[in-house]
């Protein structure tokens, strides 16, 4: 199966750039998405304090502005060659410029959460909650409103500096074309009206940043031309100068496209450091368990429930076991599917929470593998983490069921393109999974727009039905179905026994009286009573 396939069209090459957490990428890509040429760069964090993570605005783009000379090169391509260039970053967080246009320190990654005391004091006064009416979430611990409180708080003197308030992708598309503007996927993270898809002065002045009202940048839609590349940067990319490039999308809303996803109940999961999932919905649906945010288009709206808690548990324990083995994760896959053909019932893998970075709780939580006995050995371990990692990618997609139908369901990352786990999200899901063999998804969006924003595609839509990319697609087999539907059961339970526990894990000084008391279940007072649990029963 394919996206589609439009034939005739020119041979036109784009570039899409995506400036994630730690690795900058730009992706050449023929018209009908083959890759032709890649480069990254590594982008360094800066957390010289707790609780800050940075980017210095001058270092991202310099590992730009190497990634495109090393995609050219790779590709065997003069920049003329090129007919657009679109742009997604790492969403959220914040990136300031002064009123001269120069960067106004560094750059607030959405890792960030020295806001934490704003974000829970907004929590307690209603804020929080009159803000999911009004933008359709509630405001996150990096939120670029969340951060803009935080220094104007803290920083009054930067905040009075303050000339426009842009985000990642919106800094290197300044870089490239001197303009400023920021495109609806991202001005909805924070400041946009969940009707209207419009700034709203009335959220500005609910959050105390009225004073920051003229620092939001022009509002364009992400096909849109977003400036062309200036003489500067051409020469500092190999880029032709005049090269167009789009208004570009947020990292999320980028893999969904990159997925093929366009339309209202497209499902998107993307199994990487975050726990992303999203579905397109034509109408603004707001409730616990998910933020609405705008889509590309106007009339388009994103449900997103995310956590960070996905593959990176997997490529921490293969780090662990094998730390010589440069493909570890590889490498403990192989040893998992040689097992898998066996009932998941007749070997007794361990229950794993997946929570070693972040959970979908408004509370601490931490990793834990239950039901750990002598003779479990790394391949159970480690597919125990695979399975604890699609269980929480569930719960996402469980609330996310709430928003309305699910017409498709599209996953990458994590794993996901070796059939075996594939099939896990398709068991365990309890639907029909599609893998299209993407790679780099995230960039083949934004440069979908560039092909929108030089005419090579009349809308998006067209320019995802114009992808020649095989898709695979795995159907749950009812009799694993079952058993994961068992288990995810346990796993459920064993979220809840713990609850109390997370907060003080790690505080064993905490007096008696502030102790959280202990849920009085069958498995609580089994665990109290010094019980081994081996096979837990929902």
């Amino acid at each position: 199966m394919f996206f589609g396939l439009e034939s005739g069209m020119q041979q036109d090459f784009t570039i899409g750039i995506d400036c994630g957490s730690t690795t900058t990428k730009a992706v050449i890509f023929s018209v009908d998405g083959r890759i032709v040429g890649v480069g990254r760069r590594r982008v360094p964090q800066h957390m010289d304090q707790p609780h800050h993570v940075e980017r210095d605005m001058t270092e991202a783009w310099q590992a730009v502005v190497e990634a495109m000379r090393d995609s050219l090169e790779d590709a065997g391509l003069e920049g003329n060659a090129i007919a657009g260039v679109g742009i997604t970053a790492h969403g959220d967080g914040l990136f300031l410029l002064d009123r001269s246009t120069r960067p106004l320190g560094r750059g607030i990654m959405s890792l960030d959460s020295r806001a934490i005391d704003v974000h829970d004091g907004w929590k307690q006064n209603g804020i929080s909650d009159r803000m999911l009416q009004l933008v359709g979430q509630r405001p996150y611990v990096y939120s670029a409103s969340t951060l803009l409180a935080w220094i104007r708080d803290h920083q009054p003197e930067r905040y009075a500096a303050i000339g426009s308030v842009i985000f990642a992708k919106d800094w290197i598309r300044f870089c490239l074309t001197g303009e400023i503007a920021t495109d609806l996927t991202e001005a909805s993270t924070s400041f946009t009206d969940l009707y209207t898809q419009d700034y709203s002065d009335g959220i500005l002045d609910l959050l105390g940043l009225k004073a920051i009202r003229s620092a939001l940048p022009l509002m364009r839609l992400s096909c849109d031309r977003g400036g062309a590349v200036t003489a500067e940067a051409a020469a500092a990319t190999g880029l032709l100068a005049g090269t167009p490039v789009s208004v570009g999308l947020h990292d999320v809303t980028a893999a969904a496209v990159g997925l093929g996803h366009t339309q209202p109940g497209e499902l998107s999961i993307t199994a990487g450091t975050f726990s992303i999932n999203e579905v397109f919905r034509d109408q603004p649906v707001t409730g616990e368990g998910w933020a609405c945010r705008a889509g590309y288009r106007r009339g388009l709206w994103n449900c997103m429930a995310i956590s960070p808690a996905s593959a990176s548990n997997l490529e921490w324990l293969a780090r662990l076991l094998l730390p010589a083995e440069s493909e570890a994760a590889q490498a403990l896959s192989q040893e998992m599917e040689s097992r898998l053909a066996a009932p998941r019932e007749e070997r007794t893998i361990p229950l794993y929470h997946p929570f070693l970075f972040g959970s979908p709780y408004e509370m601490p939580a931490s990793a834990s593998l239950f039901g750990v006995q002598s003779w479990h050995d790394r391949a159970d371990l480690f597919q125990a983490m695979v399975e604890g990692t699609v269980f929480n990618h569930r719960e996402h997609v469980e609330a996310l069921r709430k928003t309305g139908p699910i017409r498709r369901l599209g996953v990458s990352g994590g794993g996901s393109g070796r059939p075996a786990v594939a099939q896990m999200f398709a068991d365990i899901l309890g639907m029909p999974v599609e893998i299209p063999e993407v790679r780099e998804a995230g960039a083949l969006g934004a440069a979908l727009t560039a092909s929108v924003a030089v005419g090579l595609h009349a809308d998006l839509e067209a320019a995802v039905a114009a992808q020649h990319i095989p898709l695979t697609v795995y159907r749950p087999r009812q009799t694993r179905a079952s058993v994961y539907e068992r288990i995810f059961q346990r796993y459920e339970a064993l979220t809840s026994a713990m609850q109390p526990f997370w907060a003080g894990l790690y505080n064993t000084e905490r007096p008696e009286s502030t102790k959280p008391a202990l849920p009085d279940t069958p498995l609580m007072n089994y665990a109290m009573a010094g019980g081994h649990i081996r096979e837990a029963r929902p």
